[in-house]
């Protein structure tokens, strides 16, 4: 119900928010289309050339397919079958029709009549597919490690995509991808692969764009990606040495088309327009129930006051005419020697929460050529991506708008913006309109690589590629802002923040493969690789200023530089930079078809590290047996393929160089913040910077690493109806990098970068797909992911460095409550430490239990009856995709589910106490919460059972049946993405962060959670 009165409300307002050339576009195709089927006569000219040709494209059991796509080859002629599987299109003697259907071999057929029709066999060789690794390709059934690969065809393509990775959220098991605030495109996902490795280091995966490590994924639209493959455990990841600690992430981009002799081209056109609304809002007093409560008499009511209005101040910061839309056009032609593929994007998001609106654009250009007797190919990769973003509207607003007092105006009767004396208030209204922040970022990445083919089976290949990101960021609060007036005298504030990020990539490698006496195969590739990244920002702010003209235009105006106290202005940069360099080698080896074995050696050395241990070395080994190549399973007819797979890995961590570690071996100098002034001291009149020691020097400092065993089972049953893989895996991090107490002296400061300490990991991975219908007009396939882990740190402590807990996440003002996460020794990751309720005094004050189980009242709890009360941390993940096809409709649909984990309500611990008054608060304070009348305090009482099952996306599509010579496919599409959640959760969304030590911590902080209605159109020419 609230689905159509939302689309019926959006509806007139959706056609007025499009952009004038938007509507063009889409008229303009929409007429094209029309057009074109009413073609039917050609010229005589044309039929002496080409011909119609007509056909009938049916399955093994001669029942018509649907909707196969047929292509003259080298052109950019096509059409698809109709709902009885008969076909036509102007075709010369001579060429070659491409017919292609999902599940099925793809045939060419050369035409010699003027009536060719064609049997399509189901594709029972999807193992010999072939699947892209680290540094080269394996065939699918050779690979011995635990990988999984997702085609474009698999990707979830329905949705408003705000990374490249959502593509495959749901589709892999053990990949956990999170996006906490989907309705805010300014938010980014988590990406993390088998758990939580590392404390100091980065948890997050190898991004790899086309070969090129360190990819940016922004550089990538989702509409020009062919596959994503994912290196999970050790043996498959240690070809990346330091950076495969976390998995792999592989992407490979769509290549242009290659025809005959004669250069031919095709368009893609794809365009979406999408609208959010929420779905789900904090349920707090509304003004007559606020007016209600306050004249009850009751608990605290007498805080309250009442200013004569009834406002919805969520409602205020809601864009409810939200409209979003996204174009992307590609080109693509060649020849059999050279192609290309270029494609142009643009993108404007206008989100549910007003002034947090984004665009962006960008181009990508591919080219390949062959030369010297086709020994020789060159590729070359061009990406760029620029975008600008509001950065006014943020969680704080959302959460200001929440706690606002609901009976009061926005503005006075001056019309002058009214702010309020009640804690934790302020108007965000008036913020909005006295604040201004805009970030600007460009990035690109050029690559190219050369592959010579020297002998019959041996290539030397050189990839090279520099990729660079600038941000920028302007910053102002107006000197009539809040924020001015209570921290700058009513001067203003004015910041101005840019960055500059280069990564250079340059590598080597040599490939060689032969097959001897038909049963022996080897594949040896050795490599050498450099990196060199280098990073620079610059940040100066003011205030003091005498007008708000300037903006950030002229820092210099402002007084507040004068002061020398850092809070009223500073100016600071900053260079860091750091190399890698890498010799790496594997030897893939297959005896008979059935017994597969596999070596890796990676050789790495960085800058991060001292001369003592610069270099690390990650070995990995592994094997696999295809059982049913055994001749004692032949007899097994419903077993078409069983493999068995073992491996054993090592890979490295590092220290993660967004936390400014690329020195932490050595001693740095610096300003210790320890002052307003940062060491500065007056002399002649003057602020004088004086300089000290910030870091202590460790040259023992060394990579962490990660020893990891797999055991795996990949099959087929029922003539391939039925398959999947299932992986088992252990993994031990050692040498885990974090700060610790120094000793003094003889250290001059009082902590230290060091290895100490352990991790381990363990968990089940199951991934099951099948056609479970295969009917003439009715098919349905399904897949099916379950993910178990559980992570335990092991232990944190050395002879020198000793710590037996650490600690995260402090718990927001008012009290000083202590922070949420405990992790100890011999105790799983992501433990919730804090008190256990007891129960409520007859004055409704807090009680707890004791270490012994006695309960007492808040004044008699100690440190030592503190214990763990919960885990944030899912121990099981599922998720099923849904895919129906009937005639020339498809309907998919994907549940998502995450299991065993707690979650902290902070904005019931807060909000829904009534100690909040006199600002608003949740209607759970006057109904569930009557007993508390006490300040907020931590404990289980605000741990929640966080299980869900969400429907992630539901999609309605149709592949139009075209005869035109000018349009050769035509989709047409709808979605709904975050349809609902089934969770027992109180709070807008169980959806929160799981990747790294602070996991179900529903902060504070609104911003809304949404749903999404979309609709597409992708056009083929």
């Amino acid at each position: 119900m609230k689905y159509s009165i939302i689309w019926r409300k959006g509806n007139p307002q959706l056609i007025r928010k499009m952009k004038v050339p938007v509507l063009a576009i889409m008229l303009g195709i929409c007429t094209a289309f029309a057009a074109s089927a009413e073609i039917t006569d050609i010229p005589v000219s044309q039929q002496q050339q080409t011909g119609e040709v007509r056909g009938r494209v049916v399955d093994a059991q001669n029942e018509p397919l649907i909707g196969v796509s047929i292509q003259l080859k080298g052109t950019g002629t096509g059409t698809i079958t109709d709902m009885d599987g008969n076909y036509n299109l102007q075709a010369p003697q001579g060429g070659t029709l491409v017919f292609s259907y999902v599940g099925y071999a793809t045939q060419e057929i050369v035409v010699n009549s003027q009536n060719v029709s064609v049997r399509l066999i189901e594709d029972t060789q999807t193992l010999e597919e072939v699947v892209v690794v680290g540094y080269g390709t394996q065939k699918k059934s050779e690979i011995t490690a635990a990988v999984s690969s997702l085609k474009e065809e698999d990707f979830n393509m329905t949705t408003a995509a705000s990374s490249a990775l959502e593509l495959a959220m749901g589709r892999i098991p053990g990949l956990v991808i999170t996006n906490m605030n989907q309705g805010d495109p300014r938010s980014s996902i988590d990406i993390q692969i088998r758990g939580t490795s590392s404390m100091r280091g980065s948890n997050s995966p190898l991004i790899v764009i086309d070969g090129v490590p360190g990819g940016d994924l922004s550089l990538i639209p989702p509409e020009d990606i062919t596959s994503i493959n994912v290196l999970k455990d050790a043996s498959a990841a240690a070809i990346y040495g330091t950076r495969g600690s976390n998995g792999v992430i592989l992407i490979t981009t769509k290549r242009g088309n290659t025809g005959g002799g004669e250069m031919k081209s095709t368009f893609e056109y794809s365009s979406r327009i999408s609208h959010d609304y929420i779905y789900r809002e904090p349920d707090m007093l509304t003004a007559d129930e606020y007016r209600e409560y306050m004249q009850s008499g009751a608990y605290n009511s007498g805080m309250m006051h009442d200013f004569g209005e009834s406002t919805d101040w969520q409602g205020l910061l809601t864009n409810k005419n939200n409209v979003s839309h996204t174009h992307n056009l590609a080109m693509s032609g060649g020849t059999r020697t050279s192609n290309y593929r270029a494609s142009i994007y643009y993108r404007t998001f206008d989100p549910i929460a007003i002034e947090s609106e984004s665009q962006n654009w960008g181009a990508r250009l591919n080219v390949n050529h062959l030369g010297l007797n086709d020994r020789l190919e060159v590729q070359l990769n061009f990406n760029s991506d620029f975008r600008e973003r509001n950065g006014v509207g943020r969680n704080d607003e959302w959460e200001q708008a929440a706690q606002r007092n609901p009976t009061e105006p926005s503005k006075d009767e001056n019309g002058v913006w009214l702010e309020d004396a009640a804690y934790n208030s302020v108007n965000p209204l008036a913020r909005y309109s006295t604040m201004d922040d805009v970030t600007s970022r460009g990035s690109w990445l050029l690559s190219s690589r050369a592959t010579l083919t020297v002998i019959e089976g041996l290539k030397v290949s050189m990839l090279a590629s520099w990729q660079q990101s600038n941000e920028t960021r302007n910053q102002y609060y107006e000197r009539a802002s809040k924020t001015s007036k209570d921290s700058y005298a009513g001067g203003g504030y004015a910041r101005k923040w840019s960055e500059k990020d280069v990564r250079q990539v340059v590598e080597f490698t040599v490939d060689y493969s032969k097959i001897f006496n038909d049963i022996h195969s080897f594949n040896v590739i050795a490599g050498h690789g450099y990196e060199y990244e280098v990073e620079e920002n610059f940040d100066a702010y003011n205030t003091g200023f005498m007008t708000d003209h300037f903006q950030t235009n002229n820092l210099g105006a402002g007084t507040g530089i004068t002061s020398g106290n850092i809070s009223y202005a500073n100016m600071a940069s900053a260079k860091r930079d750091n190399r890698l360099g890498s010799f790496f080698g594997r030897i893939n080896y297959t005896l008979q078809d059935k017994y597969l074995f596999s070596a890796t050696l990676r050789y790495d050395g960085s800058s991060r590290f001292g001369e003592n241990h610069r270099w690390g070395t990650f070995p990995a080994l592994s094997a696999g047996w295809i059982i049913s190549q055994e001749d004692f399973m032949k007899d097994l007819g419903f077993i078409n393929y069983l493999k068995l797979r073992a491996g054993y890995g090592v890979t490295g961590n590092m220290p993660n160089s967004e936390r400014s570690d690329d020195y932490s071996y050595m001693i740095t100098m610096g300003t210790p913040a320890n002052t307003d002034q940062r060491m500065k001291y007056p002399i002649n009149g003057s602020w004088q910077q004086s300089y000290g020691p910030v870091r202590n020097p460790n040259p023992n400092l060394k990579w962490e690493e990660k020893r990891e065993f797999n055991f795996g089972l990949d099959f087929s049953l029922l003539k391939d109806r039925i398959g999947g893989t299932i992986d088992i895996y252990k993994r031990t991090t050692v040498d885990i990098i974090d700060s610790y107490n120094a000793p003094m002296p003889p250290m001059v400061l009082s902590s230290i970068l060091t290895n100490v300490g352990s991790m381990s990991n363990r968990g089940i991975e199951i991934g099951l797909n099948g056609k479970i219908i295969n009917k003439r007009n009715f098919k349905y396939d399904a897949n099916f992911t379950f993910t178990y882990q559980k992570n335990i740190l092991e232990s944190l402590s050395s002879d020198l460095y000793k710590a037996t807990y650490k600690e995260w996440q402090g718990l927001p003002a008012p009290g000083a409550l202590g922070n949420a996460f405990r992790s100890q020794e011999g105790e799983p990751t992501g433990q919730f430490y804090g008190k256990r309720f007891a129960g409520f005094t007859d004055e409704g004050k807090w009680m707890f239990y004791k270490k012994d189980g006695k309960a007492v009242t808040l004044s008699e709890i100690l440190p030592e009856d503190l214990t763990y009360i919960g885990n944030g941390t899912p121990k099981y993940q599922v998720s099923l995709n849904n895919t129906f096809r009937y005639k020339n409709f498809d309907l998919s649909f994907m549940f998502r589910g995450k299991f065993g984990f707690k979650i902290l309500n902070t904005k019931e611990m807060f909000f829904g106490n009534l100690n909040w008054l006199p600002n608003n608060v949740l209607k759970s304070a006057i109904t569930k919460h009557t007993e508390l009348q006490d300040a907020p305090q931590y404990s289980d009482y605000y741990l929640e059972n966080g299980n869900f099952v969400k429907l992630q996306n539901m999609s309605l599509g149709y592949n139009f049946s075209l005869n035109s010579k000018w349009v050769r496919s035509l989709r047409a599409y709808a979605s709904w993405s975050n349809c609902f959640t089934l969770t027992g959760y109180s709070g807008t969304t169980p959806e929160l962060r799981d990747t790294g030590f602070i996991t179900g911590y529903d902060a504070r902080g609104f911003f809304p959670a949404t749903s999404s209605l979309m609709f597409g159109v992708n056009v083929g020419f």
